[in-house]
């Protein structure tokens, strides 16, 4: 008896993943590394953020512009931004991946996860670089 070729057996990929050539193991420990280093990221980052943001507690919009037009404010304003979104869109996607299994649906939902996590990334970014530069 002959052993079974490989193109008899029946995988357990999608078309999809087969045409990608991404297995389990292709992606999902690269994109649980990068959540558990913005979860990292973000704790170390907690404490100066809740310090910025009660600093800002009672404030005028002035009194706020000018704490937050400090450069070591907005870097650190900036660091959490990223880490917090990029977390967020790793974290989405992950979900979007597991539980949606029409292919076309979790193509357009992992899209517009990117799209939208860009959004938010750049409005905040921008709205921290305007403060910051006094504009």
């Amino acid at each position: 008896m002959s052993p079974p070729n490989s193109n008899s057996q029946k995988s357990m990929r999608t078309p999809l993943g087969r045409v990608r050539g991404l297995g389990s193991s292709n992606s999902g420990t690269s994109d649980f590394w990068r959540q558990r280093l913005t979860a990292v990221a973000m704790i170390l980052l907690m404490i100066p953020v809740i310090v910025i943001v009660m600093s800002l507690l009672g404030r005028n919009q002035a009194g706020a512009a000018q704490i937050l037009g400090s450069p070591l404010v907005a870097i650190v304003m900036l660091l959490f931004i990223v880490a917090s979104v990029w977390h967020m869109k790793i974290g989405m996607q992950v979900v979007l991946e597991d539980y949606v299994h029409d292919e076309k649906i979790k193509l357009v939902a992992i899209m517009a996860n990117n799209f939208f996590s860009a959004a938010v990334a750049l409005a905040s970014i921008y709205a921290i670089l305007k403060l910051s530069s006094g504009v």
